[in-house]
């Protein structure tokens, strides 16, 4: 069978593997139907990552079928439509008896510490298995894996009814993070630098779009807000810039989600938050995110809508990744097909 593999910055080869087998009981091998290219994705291939070690087989959105089971799995038949949960964790260790399973101190993630889902077959525990509805399309049920991320920084942001939410960035996460902020009862502003991206976001749901190339952000929440800013604040463009802007527009008493992994250091002064009480929050990847999201999806009351724009076959993923790399502007999701 044929793996893909990042051996190096902007390295990648086919390999021809063994198909593998069903080693532990507890095991299930599954057959993908289509990968998700993350922007994460792009950065692990290009040397980006801080989390990630080369070599690496990427891919930690995946939908597919399953193939085999190992004795003890009793929760899934062979056939069912399935969907990964990337996660690996202890259960043990002070994050993951507090509930916070994806920061677990021994944490694994499929496709990023470790081999993940671009390759023809590949088996994994049972517990990071989650069966889908069969009448739940593919090309929507892809997107339970992303729509998970804005779940949680929905959630680690205490988004809910009557809040104003800002939204930086409208790339995919941020799109996820306006779906789940609106199923919960806020207000949504989104800013963007690409006119398509943000109105795509205002037929998803956003109730104010904001070009911050060609309008003063700042000046836009204070009118929207009527002077009080933004109650929270998700950066899902996660640069250094956006994260400092972020001070500038969240209101007394807001709350901001950072999403970034930047190593850079930002310019904030303590005054900043402690002046106006503002509760400054990190959320990475989701924990217990995906039983809801897979359940709205099944419900039809979480849709893509037009999110995946680009579908790839497998063994082009070097052409999906150059094209993704040259016209970003035009790339909301990309998929390999299996």
């Amino acid at each position: 069978m044929k793996v893909a593999k990042v051996y190096e910055k902007n390295v990648l080869k086919f390999d021809e593997v063994e198909k593998p087998a069903i080693k532990n009981d507890t095991d299930v091998l599954v057959k993908p139907k289509f990968v998700g290219i993350c922007g994460s994705d792009s950065h692990i291939y290009h040397g980006e990552n801080p989390m990630a070690k080369l070599p690496r087989i990427l891919g930690h959105e995946v939908v597919g079928v399953v193939e085999d089971k190992g004795k003890a799995v009793t929760k899934l038949a062979i056939g069912d439509h399935v969907v990964i949960e990337p996660i690996r964790y202890c259960g043990q260790c002070y994050p993951c008896r507090h509930g916070q399973p994806n920061v677990c101190e021994n944490l694994l993630v499929f496709g990023v510490t470790e081999d993940g889902a671009m390759r023809e077959y590949f088996t994994i525990g049972e517990k990071q298995v989650l069966k889908i509805d069969k009448n739940l399309p593919w090309e929507e049920a892809i997107l339970i894996e992303p729509f998970t991320i804005g779940a949680q920084a929905t959630m680690r942001g205490d988004v809910g009814v009557g809040d104003n939410v800002l939204i930086i960035g409208a790339g995919p996460i941020g799109i996820a993070s306006l779906k789940l902020a609106k199923i919960k009862g806020a207000q949504v502003m989104i800013t963007d630098i690409v006119d398509d991206k943000l109105e795509f976001a205002k037929k998803q749901g956003a109730d104010i779009i904001v070009n911050s190339k060609k309008t003063d952000l700042i000046e836009a929440v204070k009118e929207w807000t009527k002077g009080e800013f933004a109650n929270k604040v998700i950066d899902a463009a996660c640069s250094l810039f956006t994260f400092e802007l972020c001070l500038k527009v969240v209101s007394k008493g807001g709350t901001i989600v950072c999403l970034g992994f930047s190593t850079e250091f930002a310019k904030i002064s303590p005054v900043s938050i402690t002046g106006r009480q503002i509760t400054l929050i990190g959320s990475r990847l989701q924990a217990h995110q995906f039983a809801n999201v897979i359940r709205l999806m099944e419900a039809g009351t979480l849709r893509g809508n037009g999110l995946v724009t680009h579908k790839f076959p497998f063994t082009d993923l070097q052409k999906a990744l150059d094209f993704i790399d040259a016209r970003p502007e035009q790339v909301r999701k990309a998929l390999l097909e299996f």
